[in-house]
């Protein structure tokens, strides 16, 4: 990604993150913008979501969202002011979940270990 993209990228994830906590309800205790891919068009943008809760919590934040993606666009446009304020699609980050179950293996893994050296 070059400079521009990086620094509209990040102007995105910075405003769209303040409009959320200010201007939208949510079940899941903690829902936060992870990271936003944007096309080199500048009319497309990937938003990637993080929510702290169970699995129908998670799936509920994202469906507000994606409810209100058009009323989130809108606000967004007043905030940043762009020639073309990019088409927000919005999707689940799941890459948290995903490194604590890496590390609980690697945990496994060196448990199993310590355990297989000590009966030796």
């Amino acid at each position: 990604m070059n400079h521009r993209l990086t620094r509209v990228s990040e102007l995105l994830k910075r405003e769209l993150g303040m409009l959320l906590t200010r201007n939208h309800y949510f079940e899941a205790p903690l829902v936060s913008v992870r990271a936003i891919d944007i096309t080199p068009d500048l009319k497309r943008a990937h938003v990637f979501i993080s929510a702290l809760g169970t699995g129908a919590q998670k799936k509920e934040a994202l469906q507000v969202l994606t409810k209100n993606r058009a009323l989130i666009q809108k606000e967004l446009s007043k905030r940043v002011i762009l020639k073309y304020t990019p088409h927000l699609i919005f999707e689940l980050d799941e890459s948290i979940e995903r490194g604590i179950y890496v590390i609980d293996l690697l945990d496994k893994l060196d448990q199993e270990t310590i355990e297989n050296e000590s009966t030796n």
